[in-house]
């Protein structure tokens, strides 16, 4: 079965979590996405209000980017959301915006070898192993958390380009792919995070490789200049079916188009000028929910 949220984007102030978080919850959607991106809102603090406020509702971060936080760090903070609301946070960890780590004085040489052994360290922590590693970007000198989470707890990677997707597959649980990816990108990110999963014998090992997609919606009367304004600020308008406008019922076969291509999880993405992000969250959870199988 398809897994079906909403993102809650940051360029809504922060005070504006509470009413859309607890309208999720209300109506029955299944998750509820964040974005640490710079400089807006915080991650791990946004998803902690958004677990308290609600009862059953899962909270996805994704991306917290990798260069600005100490892998042990992460490690406690997820560990922590893990025993405060055991099955709802769902966490994932990525490069970060290159011209954004560069403003904070974080940018990596090799973002692919710092994602490689953060991802390795973070996994062997929440597993709750003592970890000594001397990498060229992370280093931990027999580090072992004393709250690990109870049970295993899935780490996800965002990832765009081939070699990182390849990573995602060897190194991560699952894997968040951006708005911009259509079906048939999510067919190719399948291919190349099998393969890495092959090149690190871990195609039959442990849970399946879920796939989360981001799907720019937009409903309504001027649901269709809304999407397209928004591509081309993107430079992606002229990527074919890429984003959909319309009905539950439009909303719905993009999402099944994504889902038959390798999606397991598909996040609706409202357009930065969302008038009415309520009422989205409600469309989403009693409007498209219904139709997607």
């Amino acid at each position: 079965m398809t897994t079906l949220g909403a993102v809650f984007r940051p360029q809504l102030p922060p005070e504006r979590l509470r009413d859309l978080a607890r309208a999720a919850d209300g109506a029955g959607l299944e998750e509820l996405w964040l974005w640490e991106d710079c400089f807006l809102e915080g991650g791990i603090s946004a998803a902690a209000a958004a677990l308290a406020w609600t009862d059953r509702l899962r909270v996805g971060v994704g991306l917290l980017p990798v260069p600005l936080r100490n892998v042990a760090v992460t490690a406690m903070e997820a560990a922590t959301l893990h025993r405060l609301f055991p099955g709802r946070p769902v966490l994932g960890v990525g490069h970060g915006v290159q011209d954004w780590m560069g403003q904070v004085g974080a940018r990596a040489e090799s973002p692919v070898t710092l994602l490689r052994e953060y991802l390795t360290a973070l996994r062997a922590l929440l597993a709750g192993e003592r970890v000594t590693t001397d990498g060229r970007y992370v280093k931990l000198d027999g580090v072992a958390l004393d709250w690990p989470p109870p049970a295993p707890v899935p780490v996800l990677a965002g990832a765009t380009g081939p070699r990182s997707l390849k990573l995602s597959g060897e190194a991560a649980d699952g894997t968040i792919l951006t708005a911009n990816t259509s079906p048939e990108g999510v067919r190719e990110a399948r291919r190349l995070i099998d393969e890495g999963r092959a090149s690190a014998s871990r195609t039959d090992a442990g849970a399946p490789h879920g796939v989360v997609v981001y799907l720019l919606t937009a409903t309504g009367s001027d649901a269709a200049a809304r999407l397209r304004a928004e591509q081309r600020a993107e430079g992606v308008a002229s990527v074919p079916d890429l984003g959909v406008a319309g009905d539950a019922a439009a909303v719905a076969e993009a999402v099944q188009r994504l889902t038959e291509a390798g999606a397991d999880t598909v996040i609706l993405q409202p357009t930065a000028d969302e008038p009415d992000p309520e009422g989205f969250i409600r469309f989403a959870a009693e409007k498209v929910r219904p139709l997607v199988p």
